[in-house]
């Protein structure tokens, strides 16, 4: 567990967070972020920006980027192929 906040995250935060995750991964979020492709982070970025901190967002992002592409934002492999069309 860890403190955020000033509060201990319960098992309750940690299952709500991960089904977020599954969400924006592998669920209708993921036809939303179209991962992998030119302009997947700022889709996200644009998505949250009115649901989190803007302090929270951007790691956010890079965190769903990565978990859904295996690289960070900007190196996803068919954000490289774009780039070098």
């Amino acid at each position: 567990m860890t403190m955020a906040d000033g509060h201990e995250d319960t098992p309750k935060d940690v299952q709500a967070v991960e089904r977020l995750k599954r969400w924006a991964i592998s669920g209708a979020g993921a036809a939303i972020f179209d991962w992998g492709t030119p302009g997947d982070y700022d889709k996200c970025l644009a998505f949250y920006a009115d649901k989190m901190s803007p302090g929270m967002i951007h790691g956010w992002c890079a965190t769903l980027h990565k978990e859904a592409t295996g690289a960070s934002p900007g190196h996803a492999p068919g954000e490289e192929a774009a780039k070098h069309a």
